[in-house]
Order: C-alpha cells, then structure tokens, then sequence
C-alpha cells in the first residue's frame, strides 16, 4: 500500500499549485522541498525581481515630477533597503505557501529527494534537512523541480558569486556596481539591465542574436532597443562571447561581432544565457527516464515513458514561465484524477517588466506567415491615447496578428506602461477562440491604456477610431 496518492517533488509555483489542487481532488498528497517553499519564483526569481523593478521605477519617475506640477527636495536611494524590501516580499510570500500547504493538508517533507524503481510508480527517498533519510510511495510522481541558470564554464560563463553573477546573486549584491556587463537579452538579462541602470550603472547587454528579446515580434524588439536605448543601455547584437575572466577590478569580456574583436571590461558581468533543467541527482538515469537537451520529455498531460512518473513546468521545457508551470501542473493532476481536458494547454503569455514593459502572446508577424496564414496586422500607438497621455505614459504600441480568413486571433503584442497587465484580455478572447468581430464588439472602458488593444483590432481592419 502507497504512502499517498501522490508525491510532488518541488515546491515551485508548478509544484504547490499541484499539491493544492490534488489534495482539492481528495488526494492524500506530500509535497518534497530541498530550500525553500515557493521555489526559485518566490523566492530568487519572478517576485523579488518585481520588487527591485517596482522601487527602480519610483525612482526614475522622480525626474519627471516638475510635468506633474510636483517637486521633492533631493534624490537619492538606499541600495540595501531596495534589496532588504525585495527581500522581505519574498519572505512574505513563502510564509504564505506554508500556510497554504497546511490550510489544504499537503504534507511538506523537507529535503532532496531521489528515485528508484518501484510499483505503480518510482519510490522517493529523501535526505531530509534535519538529518538521515525518509522513503516514500505514491500511486502517482510529480516532478516539478524545476530549473536553474545555464552557464558555460569553457568560456568562463560560471558564477564566482563576486564579479560573474547568476540571476541569485544579481538579487543581493551589497553595492550597485558603477559598470555592469549583461550576456543575454532575453526577459531576465533585460530586466536586471534595466534595474541597474535605473539605478544609475553604465549597463552593456550582449546578444548573439540579431535582435533584443528574440523571441518577441520584431517590430517589439526594434521598439524595445531604441526605449533602452534611449535611457543609457548599451547593446552589442550578434556577437559571440570568445571568453569571460576576471580582472584584479572586475571582470574582461572577449567577443567578436561581425569577424571583429572586442574586449569590454566592467565591475560585473550577470550570466542570463538561459536555463537548465534540474534533472541530476534524482536517480532519472537508474528508473530509465527518457531526457531531451536536458528536459523531461512528456505528453500534452505531463506523463513520462516511466509508469507513475510525471514532470511540469520548467524541468519539462520551454517556455520557462511560472504561469506555464501552475496551469501544467493542475492540467496532469485533473488527467490523473480522471477529469477530461484538452490535450494542451491554452495559449501562454509571455511578460518582461522592464521600462517598458514588454507582454505578447500567441504568434508574431513573422511566425504567422511562416505558417501559412494570410495575415491582417493592426497598430495602435499610446501616443494618442487619452489615458496614456493623462499619465504621461506615451511611449509603445500596441500590435494585433489575424487570420485575413477566419477573423481568428493569431496573436498580439505590446510594448509600453503596465502592459503586462493588459496582455491578458487578448489570452482570453484567445482561449475563447474570439474572432475580430468579438473584439469589435466588447466595451472597453475609457479613459483606459486597454482601449489601445480595441484600437489595434479596428486597425487591422482598416476601422480605427482615433487615429
């Protein structure tokens, strides 16, 4: 007889919200944590960030308040309260899933757990923090352990905790270094760019693609430079990092854009190159679960070719989002439990909170023609909308992706102030499956930035309103 019904291993957003829904399901239900409850997220990753982001901006916004009619005597910051205040959310919100978990009676077995072969599903043994080892069973295994930053040790792209920094360290330095070197130009890279620079540090983002936040639509990305441009942020694009060392005062950076050799040189260099997945030390290898590229690989349900084995979020790939990891982990828990559901997941947005902020979902531009849809694109900048120009938030755009076809909703994308609060009516009417008259026909409040996202629909079909 099994000890549960089911065994979490990670306590990441994936991970709690699956504990919590399977015990919702009346699964008896233990959840294994290695640090801390609320997982890289909570605690290193999406919510401390916002916090540093949201004093950056307070901070910057103090040079506009003469257009407001408002002034402050001074102007200056207190980087270790910045960082305690970050601090101090994240300790917040991790008490508030230890508080979840025993409000829903999920068991927490603190420690790192590892996998052997068992029946129906693979036995977890765990070397808890306290000292020796418990072993578990369940009739069902999740893995939500999610992933960590990638680093590249043979070119020197390996944390020292001092002068190369992760994503962790980023968070908790004692000082804001006076020059900063960001390798990667994806959401993490971009928004600690941004913080630092805020913050006053000469900021140098190096990118091996040709674009910023390759990912999103290209007229974004374009968009996105000149903003950060425009705020001191250098770029390098398409330049492949030859070394990175460390110096008697900070770090030496080799690399070569277009055949050319260069050598930057900065207090700090942050490593944001991406992610891997936490697959070592779990005994993966010994139960024969099938990897990719370092990843679990699954269904649409998050089964595994391992009988009882499950993964979500992160450790079962792309994209890395923690709204991704939530919404997979309670779609394999109602497919364990029986419940009947579509075979993926709904589309996913993506959010970076830099100034400005960036927010898209579904495909760009360029990935709906590549597949073969005739497209209708609408535009609608904030310049001329009313609330925008109330707030004094005019830069950025919103863009609109069509089926010319069936009025289908391919995808939209957003740059500009509080975006990534507004990408979400665009994912519902997706999930929705709305067309462009559905949007024609909803009532956006006014004097609101979301009546942008009406503008840019209208636009698409030559029908806009103000402009």
């Amino acid at each position: 007889m099994s000890d549960f019904d089911v065994i979490v291993i990670g306590a990441g957003p994936g991970g709690y919200v699956t504990a919590i829904r399977a015990s919702q399901l009346g699964l008896k239900t233990a959840i294994v944590e290695r640090e801390a409850l609320g997982g890289i997220c909570l605690n290193w990753g999406c919510i401390p960030t916002k916090a540093l982001l949201k004093s950056a901006e307070l901070y910057e916004q103090l040079d506009h308040l003469e257009a407001f009619g408002l002034s402050v005597t001074g102007r200056a910051f207190d980087f270790g309260k910045i960082i305690e205040r970050s601090r101090g959310v994240a300790r917040q919100l991790t008490a508030g899933v230890a508080f979840l978990m025993k409000k829903h009676k999920v068991e927490v077995i603190e420690g790192a757990a590892a996998l052997s072969k068992g029946t129906p599903s693979p036995k977890v043994t765990v070397a808890l923090k306290a000292g020796g080892s418990r072993t578990v069973s369940a009739r069902h295994v999740i893995l939500a352990t999610g992933a960590r930053a990638r680093t590249i040790p043979a070119i020197g792209l390996e944390p020292d905790g001092e002068r190369i920094w992760t994503y962790r360290e980023a968070l908790v330095p004692k000082t804001a270094p006076n020059t900063l070197l960001v390798i990667g130009s994806g959401a993490i890279g971009i928004e600690f760019a941004s913080f630092y620079r805020a913050l006053g540090s000469e900021v140098t983002v190096i990118e091996a693609m040709e674009r910023i936040l390759p990912v999103e639509d290209e007229e974004i990305s374009k968009t996105a430079q000149k903003a950060f441009e425009k705020r001191g942020i250098r770029f390098r694009l398409a330049a492949k990092v030859q070394k990175l060392a460390r110096t008697k005062s900070g770090v030496s950076l080799s690399l070569e854009t277009a055949g050319k050799a260069e050598t930057l040189e900065a207090d700090v260099a942050i490593v944001a190159v991406g992610i891997s997945g936490n697959v070592e030390n779990l005994g993966l290898e010994d139960i024969g679960l099938t990897l990719d590229r370092g990843h679990v690989v699954t269904d649409g349900y998050g089964v595994t070719n391992v009988p009882g084995l499950y993964a979500i979020g992160d450790v079962a790939g792309p994209p890395w989002l923690a709204h991704k990891a939530m919404h997979e982990g309670v779609h394999c828990i109602e497919h364990i439990a029986g419940l009947k559901g579509p075979a993926q997941l709904s589309p996913i947005p993506g959010c970076t909170y830099s100034t400005p902020q960036v927010a898209s979902v579904g495909l760009t531009e360029a990935a709906a023609r590549a597949a073969g849809h005739k497209v209708r694109v609408g535009r609608f900048p904030f310049r001329v909308n009313g609330k925008a120009i109330a707030s004094g938030e005019l830069d950025g755009f919103v863009k609109t992706v069509f089926d010319a076809d069936t009025g289908a909703l391919l995808g939209a994308h957003m740059i500009g102030h509080e975006v990534t609060e507004m990408i979400q009516g665009y994912v519902i009417a997706m999930t929705m499956e709305g067309t462009e008259e559905d949007l024609f026909n909803t009532v956006f409040p006014h004097p609101t930035l979301s009546e942008a996202m009406h503008e840019a629909a209208l636009d698409a079909y030559g029908r806009p309103l103000h402009i």
